[in-house]
């Protein structure tokens, strides 16, 4: 059996695969494949509508908020949300608390003026901040609520009088938030909620419309609101596996349930990480990632080593991302607690035949 650590794209859900990979042959007993439906038939509107229902339901929509699937991944949104939202001669404040966090400050900058209100980047992004102010007249709060590449997430959303945007790409429906409390959600689907290809977007319309620039019609968030996500032609595969994931997701308790076995896992791996003579934990404790553990070894030359017998035990996708090192273990919606359960015999195992050595 493999378990699958892989940061992005990710592991997902047995049956969805089995279910993708049958609608592959033979959607819905058409006789046609999912690839080759057109977006526009009754057929995968009812695809688009239902991915979008579910998400409503999920994160306890208000009115005034509105789904969207989108084309790409989250990078596209580090200039799409600047060139809907801020004006030349506005201000936004921004997190510096990781690398993708530092690619939406230089992608907003094109559009306008940034504040970085934060940054984490003294200690190699090991921690969030805690104290700082925003700016009253900045136009939105931007953050990246989990870190994938350093392992930190905000544990507690900042509080805010302005606009507050969220980068949500890696932990995307796995706690309980209030995500009415955001103005504007983006996340790109490969790491919680399906495939490569497809961003999901969640935006409050009443902030839309407030900047004076011409925006692109394809770029133009009121365009796709209206068009009901179907202004061009959708990821079509990337969108129906993702309407799996989140039947998936609401059929096994929805995000309350996710969040309660996240917790179980991250506690039983962190637990390890800190007890385990070999092993040491590189990020601030109150400020741990429940979706991805960054890890490194006491003797950094027995890593390679400790990776190859991890890999022999099933466990893949558990290096470090290559600007950090070490170990970086995924554990979202997807992952069971028994992989969780096998990775951290594998440490002690490993440690025990250091020891006879």
């Amino acid at each position: 059996m493999i378990h699958n650590f892989n940061a992005g794209p990710s592991i997902l859900p047995k049956e969805v695969f089995e279910q993708a990979a049958a609608a592959i042959l033979n959607f819905n007993d058409t006789g046609l494949s999912i690839l080759e439906f057109g977006h526009r038939t009754p057929e995968f509107t009812a695809v688009m509508e239902e991915a979008r229902s579910l998400v409503r339901e999920l994160m306890q929509l208000d009115e005034n908020r509105e789904v969207l699937f989108l084309h790409g991944g989250a990078s596209t949104q580090f200039m799409q949300v600047p060139m809907n939202l801020l004006d030349s001669k506005e201000s936004a404040a921004y997190t510096d608390t990781d690398i993708w966090g530092q690619k939406a400050i230089t992608e907003a900058k094109l559009f306008g003026k940034v504040d970085v209100v934060c940054s984490s980047k003294d200690k190699n992004y090991n921690y969030i901040p805690k104290d700082f102010a925003v700016p009253n007249d900045s136009k939105y709060l931007h953050i990246t609520t989990n870190n994938t590449i350093y392992g930190t997430q905000w544990q507690t959303i900042p509080k805010t009088s302005n606009s507050l945007v969220a980068d949500m790409s890696s932990d995307i429906f796995s706690r309980v938030l209030d995500f009415n409390a955001f103005d504007l959600i983006y996340a790109g689907a490969q790491k919680n909620m399906g495939p490569a290809g497809v961003n999901l977007v969640v935006v409050n319309k009443n902030i839309l419309g407030k900047v004076k620039r011409v925006i692109p019609t394809i770029m133009d968030y009121r365009n796709h609101i209206k068009e009901g996500s179907m202004l061009n032609t959708p990821p079509v595969f990337a969108v129906y596996v993702c309407l799996l994931t989140l039947r998936w997701l609401k059929a096994n308790g929805g995000v309350a349930a996710m969040e309660k076995k996240n917790i179980e896992k991250a506690d039983l791996l962190y637990n390890e990480i800190d007890n385990n003579e070999l092993f040491i934990g590189n990020v601030a404790r109150e400020d741990r990632s429940k979706m991805n553990a960054c890890f490194v070894m006491k003797d950094p030359s027995l890593e390679k080593e400790f990776l190859q017998y991890a890999k022999s035990l099933g466990i893949v996708g558990i290096a470090g991302h290559r600007t950090t090192g070490g170990f970086r273990a995924s554990i979202y919606n997807a992952m069971p607690i028994s992989s969780v359960q096998v990775l951290v015999e594998t440490m002690q195992s490993f440690g025990q035949l250091k020891m006879k050595n």
